[in-house]
């Protein structure tokens, strides 16, 4: 596995998809920092699972293979994800990145994947561009 840093771990999350094949994963995957006691904090904006956002505090429990699966939310961060379908220009990356800086204009971080012509956003509490 590879780690970004030795307190970061890989959190897998199960997706149930919609009648309509959404979203287009069966596991997502997202960085966390390994708090030690059975729980991590993510450190990534999440595409596909719901109900989380980065800084969110989850359980997490390994399989026979030492994956880290995701349970419960322990403690939400407060922090909201927000998930953008680009149809502008068929989702280019120029498209994405006008809808990136005109949210980091109002305080939002993220970024954008091309496959999927999304943008994923985080919205902090603390920024000026949320009430």
């Amino acid at each position: 596995m590879t780690k970004i840093s030795e307190d970061h771990v890989k959190v897998h999350f199960r997706m149930a998809t919609d009648g309509d094949g959404w979203p287009p994963v069966a596991v997502e995957s997202l960085w966390a920092v390994d708090l030690g006691d059975g729980t991590a904090r993510l450190d990534n904006t999440p595409w596909f699972a719901r109900g989380i956002a980065d800084g969110d505090i989850v359980r997490v429990q390994p399989d026979d293979d030492g994956v880290l699966w995701a349970g419960d939310t322990v403690q939400p961060s407060q922090n909201c994800t927000i998930r953008l379908i680009v149809l502008k220009d068929g989702g280019s990356a120029g498209a994405r990145q006008s809808a990136l800086d005109a949210f980091h204009r109002l305080g939002a971080t993220g970024e954008g994947i091309d496959q999927f012509r999304m943008v994923a956003l985080d919205v902090h509490p603390h920024h000026p561009g949320r009430r």
